[in-house]
């Protein structure tokens, strides 16, 4: 072996292990890294599933009092719980009969019915006369307070003159007393109603009744 090739031998050799011991200690690291980079993925994704677990937790009632207040909306409880209490009106069929005549909303409709109960001025005038009272505006029925006291005292009225039937009150309270005596009266069935508005108002109306009673019994102080 000649001079120049011991001194070529003995740059190279350092070289070979060099480049042995990086392929030693770099080739088996690659997997423990990915190794480490999963555990680390779902570690964090344990924390991140926990805390949406959590917050939905502490957040689901509220959510759900949310989405209760869109569909099946509660306003003026405390008149509600009054009213049927003094006339002996289920307070879940008020919350009922509300929502089917306006929603919980101050409205006036083409028929000049106005506020929660949707009350005409000619029926504001019966009740005036049957209440005997003697000082109706028609402004006052825009007034949540009053118009709950004067629907819910003529709904009394009905379901009295019925036999307790409420059927034929809500029919009467959509359509007249005229016509759901005619319909029945105080036998009349949801199915013996000729008129689909109507019947489609009596069934809507028990529907929400129960949804009601359902959903917001403690508010309406049904025990």
């Amino acid at each position: 072996m000649s001079p120049g090739a011991s001194v070529r031998s003995a740059r190279t050799r350092p070289r070979r292990s060099a480049d042995r011991f990086r392929r030693r200690t770099t080739g088996p690291a690659t997997p423990r890294r990915s190794q480490r980079r999963r555990r680390a993925l779902v570690i964090g994704g344990t924390i991140l599933v926990g805390a949406l677990g959590g917050f939905l937790l502490v957040n689901s009632d509220r959510f759900q009092r949310t989405l209760e207040e869109v569909t099946l909306p509660l306003r003026h409880e405390d008149i509600i719980r009054q009213q049927a209490s003094q006339k002996h009106v289920p307070a879940d069929l008020i919350a009922a009969v509300i929502y089917a005549e306006s929603r919980f909303r101050d409205q006036t409709s083409h028929a000049g019915a106005r506020g929660l109960m949707q009350i005409t001025p000619g029926t504001a005038k019966v009740i005036e006369r049957l209440s005997g009272g003697q000082t109706f505006e028609f402004d006052d029925l825009a007034d949540p307070d009053i118009n709950i006291r004067y629907g819910t005292f003529y709904l009394h009225y009905l379901i009295q003159k019925f036999g307790d039937n409420d059927v034929a009150a809500l029919a009467a309270y959509n359509a007249g007393e005229t016509n759901a005596a005619a319909w029945g009266g105080s036998n009349l069935h949801v199915d013996q109603i000729p008129f689909p508005e109507t019947r489609g108002y009596v069934e809507d109306v028990l529907e929400k009744r129960e949804e009601y009673a359902r959903h917001y019994r403690h508010e309406l102080g049904l025990g």
